[in-house]
């Protein structure tokens, strides 16, 4: 579990493709405190730590996450957004988030507002994911509040720190990005339609 709170950026040194699976191995200011078997979230995916090497680890994804997410599109030198696992003795600074991307967004524009950044992001009509004015989305593992909503987009405003601290300042118009819808709103979606398909 984790908050979509970045805690720093790392840097993809070097991609092994393994049949149909990539090893990923990376550098990050707190390589040193990894753990083996260590869940870390990688652009909000969990991915598990297998090894570690001096000032590198190595996690591992596999075809479903690879056909979830825009881990396939990573290339030496990628800049990625990376948060521990949760640690339930302080403050939940963001929203519950699992690291189970559920699907990829489309970067459709970025608007400077004189002071934030305005990003619109679709995804495509969809039955099981939405999103509501004021609600919590998950972008590349950054917890977001929901500005606009519409059946097949929406729209984030980013501060000047979030902007700079994690990779959005590396997005461009057409760039894909990992999504993970809130939880509640998973839940209740899926209550809405059994209720519905009960009262046929």
């Amino acid at each position: 579990m984790f908050t979509g709170i970045v805690e720093a950026t790392g840097i993809v040194q070097e991609i092994k493709h393994n049949e149909s699976n990539i090893d990923f191995i990376l550098s990050c200011p707190f390589t040193q405190e990894l753990k083996i078997d260590q869940s870390l979230a990688h652009n909000g995916c969990c991915l598990t730590v297998v090894e570690i090497t001096e000032d590198y680890y190595r996690v591992t994804a596999i075809n479903e996450t690879l056909e979830k997410t825009n881990l396939g599109q990573w290339k030496v030198g990628t800049e990625v957004n990376l948060e521990r696992c949760l640690k339930f003795d302080g403050r939940l600074d963001g929203h519950l988030v699992q690291g189970h991307v559920d699907k990829i967004g489309v970067v459709q524009n970025i608007v400077d507002k004189e002071g934030s950044l305005f990003i619109t992001i679709s995804y495509g009509q969809s039955n099981e994911y939405t999103t509501v004015p004021q609600g919590s989305i998950t972008v590349n593992g950054i917890s977001l509040t929901v500005a606009e909503s519409n059946s097949d987009d929406f729209s984030v405003a980013i501060i000047p720190y979030t902007w700079d601290f994690t990779n959005m300042k590396n997005l461009k118009i057409g760039d894909t990005v990992n999504l993970e819808f809130d939880i509640i709103g998973k839940y209740v979606n899926k209550l809405m339609k059994n209720n519905a398909a009960y009262k046929i």
